[in-house]
Parts: structure tokens; sequence; C-alpha cells
């Protein structure tokens, strides 16, 4: 993988070991030599997981929607900085540019993301693996509500796999490595059998 888009939230959270987990992840991707893509921002677990990769000697691409660039919540140190005009321009940006996705601990935006892009993984729309850092059980629960919708006939089983879960980012990398190594056969879906192009 080259390139990573990691959501998360704006805010530090309550806890440091989800910011520590933030910066560890933005180093482990420098290391590794994975560019970082991300929201652009400065603040929470965004700024701490650009951070961690820039102290690294890391490439970092932010992409930030003038409207938040304007409340000065925009990094400043990144390798590059792009501005679009809208949240819905940001995402597929994001998304176009990489490789992979891992989610962080966040709020609504980072389980709109999140679903976002495992909804266009189970289509066959983005094939790169979707990576879930479950630092301190965030996600324990969500994970829970996964299982129950393939109980109640929600959700299939395989769709559920596209999510590769570790509880720090070095293995979380490594699996989602060996995910794409798997999967890097698989083509992508006719769109036409699933975009109503009337």
């Amino acid at each position: 993988m080259q390139s990573i888009v990691v959501y998360c939230g704006s805010n530090p959270g309550n806890k440091s070991i989800y910011a520590e987990s933030a910066y560890e992840l933005g180093a482990e991707l420098a290391k590794r030599g994975i560019k970082l893509i991300y929201g652009g921002g400065n603040m929470g677990l965004m700024g701490r997981v650009a951070d961690g990769a820039m102290e690294n000697n890391g490439f970092v691409t932010g992409i930030i929607p003038n409207f938040l660039a304007k409340l000065e919540v925009a990094h400043k140190t990144l390798s590059e900085l792009h501005f679009v005009e809208t949240m819905h321009e940001r995402k597929a940006k994001m998304v176009s540019l990489t490789d992979g996705v891992i989610a962080l601990p966040g709020g609504y935006g980072t389980f709109d993301e999140l679903f976002e892009i495992l909804t266009w993984a189970q289509l066959r729309i983005f094939m790169g693996p979707v990576g879930l850092l479950n630092v301190n059980g965030f996600y324990d629960l969500l994970l829970l509500q996964l299982d129950k919708m393939i109980e109640e006939g929600f959700l299939r089983a395989e769709s559920r796999a596209l999510l590769v879960v570790a509880e720090d980012p070095a293995t979380l990398l490594t699996k989602m490595e060996a995910y794409r190594l798997e999967n890097r056969e698989n083509k992508p879906l006719d769109r036409s059998l699933y975009v109503d192009n009337k």
C-alpha cells in the first residue's frame, strides 16, 4: 500500500490513549513509507495522526473544505493541502487518492465516513482494505452490532469480513496488507448493475 486515508475525530477524547494511538499510527505509516491522507485538520486525533507522520519524515496530504479552513482549523505544516468546496468533495477526493482506509475513534463524521466506505466496498466500488483501529475497546459495541445485523439477516457474513480489525497500528497495517494481497485479483463490478442511469 502506498497511501492510506485515516478517518478520525477532531476531538482528542477523554483518555490520553486515543491521542497516543493516533500519533503512533501516523508514525507507523511514515516508518512503512505509506502516505497519510486525512481531513487536513489540526485538532484532536486528526492533528495527532498528522503530527505522528510528519515528525517521523512521512508524507501527509490534507483535504479540507474552504469553510473549515476559514475557521483556522487547517494543519499548517503538511506536505500538501488541498482545498475543496463541500464535505462530499472532501470524501470523494480522499478516497480517490488511496489504497486503503483506517478509522480511528471519532464521532458522527467518522462513523459516516466508515459506513460509507464499507458500503462502497460491499458494492465493489472501493477495492482496498478497510481497517478499524479498536483503541481501548472503543468499537466493541459496534462490532457486536455488526454481528447482530448478520444474526437478524441484514448483513452477509462476507460483507462483515470486509472490515479488518486490530487494537494496535502495526498489527492493523500488517493485516490490511495481507487482505490487499489476498484480494488483489478482484475486479470492481460493472457499475451499470447498481447505478440508475435514467
